[in-house]
């Protein structure tokens, strides 16, 4: 019988620098980590070469495999100013173990990723008068705008550095098993026992039995892609979750000459807005300056928009998530199941791929054609994305939301709501029902606990390897 001491499901980054930390702590003796996608030197995108998505099988390269999409993502590291007095970025862990606590694990968690190799500059810690007229002007607009310090790693150069923390790892004997998937959990009388796995490119055929491998504690650490599943799983194990949220938008992108004060003072712009009439909470998020929008595959062939900005590779456009925040409670409360709806009938509209769409057409009430886009001022950068009307299936709330969002960001950055500019859809972070834990990151299954972003505790690279350092130190003390 096949026993670990620790199994993490998931190479995101909440799991690969909970490994890193008990190395360093040396209680890493016999500890298991498994990703259903591909070693980090293995994931590549056809689309580069294909122009088009191909749906790679099992799983997205993209979304799947070391490091997570933190691998393909644009590497942005959101830090904290000294003179904050709470954590506006990056989810709740400060809610667990306090605001002076996080602020001490993201020093150390990003002296982590300069040692292995990310950019010593940070952005957003100049031009201090600049910013604070930018902030003052979306304050009349009712817009907040959040300016913390980013380190950016850049998508190329983020494969690169969670290289060698694979290879560090590797090297300091953690138990790296790839292409497979963790069929269920093993839980009996309340307490984990362990988990069952699959290979890969078995694991939607029912008649290949998964092979049960043993733990007395595990560690779900699946990130948003695995939030559909950790919410299966919670449901059959009854592990306890309160009603989660799901954002949904579009990628929007225009040309870097409107951004350009924002990209130059900040790097990326993080404003929040609650727009009438529904005052629902809308965000600008991932904030890429001369970057590129992209796709990736999530389970079931859903394609979602999303957007990188590399260290070398530029384009003339900047492209950003626009976010609607929807909390379902009664009689409806599967988030992850409205948002996946949403997709669907996206991917309807654009036969399988993203669909584009000039705001000027929005507001016309037509849809954007293929000869149009050849001719818009703004070129789009992702070729594969099929011109049509994503109105048809965003939902008028969320589309009211954005647009509303739009024109007060206009009255900020001037040239914010230009009608060529584009949106791309859909974008949708998914998180799972939120999994109740204990100030140990202990569910109410004893010996299984749960970190980063499926379970809803944290949002982004850096705040989800913190919760990995922060639930290694847990485990290091009680064993």
């Amino acid at each position: 019988m096949e026993k670990y001491d620790l199994i993490v499901v998931g190479m995101g980054p909440s799991s690969i620098f909970l490994a890193y930390e008990l190395v360093q702590l040396g209680k890493a003796k016999n500890v298991l980590l498994i990703e259903e996608g591909k070693k980090v030197e293995k994931r590549f995108c056809p689309i580069e070469q294909t122009g088009k998505c191909i749906k790679c099988r099992p799983f997205c390269n993209i979304t799947s495999g070391f490091s997570g999409a933190g691998a393909f993502s644009d590497g942005k590291l959101s830090l904290y100013n000294p003179e904050d007095d709470d954590i506006y970025v990056g989810g709740n862990l400060h809610e667990y173990i306090g605001v002076k606590k996080t602020k001490e694990l993201i020093d150390y968690t990003d002296k982590i990723y300069l040692k292995f190799g990310a950019d010593e500059r940070l952005e957003g810690i100049k031009h201090k008068e600049e910013i604070g007229k930018i902030y003052q002007k979306s304050k009349k607009e009712g817009i907040n705008l959040i300016n913390i310090p980013i380190r950016h790693l850049g998508t190329e150069k983020s494969h690169e550095i969670y290289g060698r923390i694979e290879k560090y790892l590797e090297d300091h004997k953690i138990h790296l098993m790839f292409e497979t998937v963790v069929d269920d959990l093993i839980v009996e009388n309340g307490k984990t026992k362990g988990v069952k796995i699959k290979k890969a490119k078995e694991a939607e055929n029912e008649g290949i039995e998964a092979e049960a491998i043993w733990a007395d504690k595990v560690v779900i650490a699946v990130g948003r892609k695995g939030a559909n599943w950790l919410t299966k799983m919670c449901d059959k194990h009854k592990i306890d979750t309160k009603p989660g949220t799901v954002d949904i938008g579009v990628r929007y992108e225009l040309p870097d000459s409107v951004m350009s004060e924002v990209n130059k003072y900040m790097y990326e712009g993080k404003f929040i807005g609650r727009p009438e009439p529904f005052r629902d909470k809308v965000r600008t998020f991932c904030q890429n300056p001369s970057g590129f929008v992209s796709t990736e595959v999530y389970d079931d062939n859903l394609t979602l928009v999303n957007g990188h900005s590399y260290k070398d590779k530029k384009s003339t456009n900047t492209n950003l998530a626009i976010l609607v925040s929807h909390n379902f409670i009664y009689p409806f409360n599967k988030p992850i199941e409205y948002g996946r709806n949403v997709a669907r009938n996206l991917n309807e509209l654009g036969n399988g791929n993203i669909v584009v769409q000039r705001l000027g057409d929005i507001y016309r009430g037509k849809r954007t054609w293929e000869n149009e886009l050849k001719e818009n001022s703004v070129v789009p950068t992702l070729k594969a994305a099929v011109a049509g009307d994503i109105t048809f299936a965003l939902g008028y709330r969320t589309m009211t939301d954005i647009l509303q969002f739009i024109r007060g960001l206009d009255k900020v950055i001037e040239g914010f709501a230009n009608p060529d500019n584009l949106l791309y859809g859909p974008e949708i972070k998914f998180y799972s029902n939120k999994v109740n834990v204990d100030n140990n990151f202990e569910t109410n299954i004893k010996g299984l606990y749960s970190i980063g972003d499926g379970g809803g505790m944290t949002r982004g690279l850096m705040m989800a390897s913190c919760s990995g350092v922060e639930l290694a130190r847990i485990l290091a003390e009680n064993v």
